[in-house]
């Protein structure tokens, strides 16, 4: 089922928003990512298709955003920015915390599916390091204690929603 089938609202108002229909290809692999937890090979011909652009565009507009993925990512994407002003204050330190804690290295996804940890380059917060987001929101001044904090409540909205194993 393409996103047509299952995002059809969304969809039409994104291709309805601007005066060239290509102009909606970034919020349509917003919503391809949204909906299958990355960008899939089935969604990045469909948007081709609906938009007039080539597979290969489509596919090059995925690898040179960060912000797309065409692989599984966990539900929750733990983006810790270790770029130099980071560092100075930790934050390669509270890396590795959050990878011993959650029992993978950086770029890895957790078993169950939860959790993927990325280390970034810069998020523009360096007077508030260690930092991090998760899922594009912002977590400041962290620490051990913090994070542990901010995993149980991860933990515990994955539970409330039960749509965090999407492997």
């Amino acid at each position: 089922m393409g996103l047509l089938e299952t995002r059809r609202k969304d969809v039409e108002y994104h291709l309805g928003k601007y005066p060239d229909k290509r102009s909606a290809v970034m919020p349509l692999l917003y919503i391809a990512q949204e909906e299958y937890g990355h960008v899939t090979e089935e969604a990045i011909k469909e948007i081709a298709g609906l938009l007039d652009l080539t597979v290969t565009h489509i596919k090059g507009l995925i690898g040179f955003y960060t912000m797309y993925y065409d692989k599984p990512k966990g539900k929750y994407l733990l983006q810790i920015c270790t770029d130099l002003p980071c560092a100075l204050k930790g934050a390669e330190k509270f890396s590795e915390h959050v990878c011993q804690k959650l029992g993978v290295r950086p770029g890895e996804t957790t078993a169950d599916g939860m959790f993927t940890v990325e280390n970034v380059m810069c998020l523009a917060a360096c007077d508030h390091a260690p930092m991090m987001q998760v899922n594009f929101r912002y977590h400041e001044d962290l620490d051990e204690e913090k994070l542990d904090q901010l995993v149980e409540d991860l933990h515990r909205e994955a539970e409330a929603t039960k749509s965090y194993n999407r492997k």
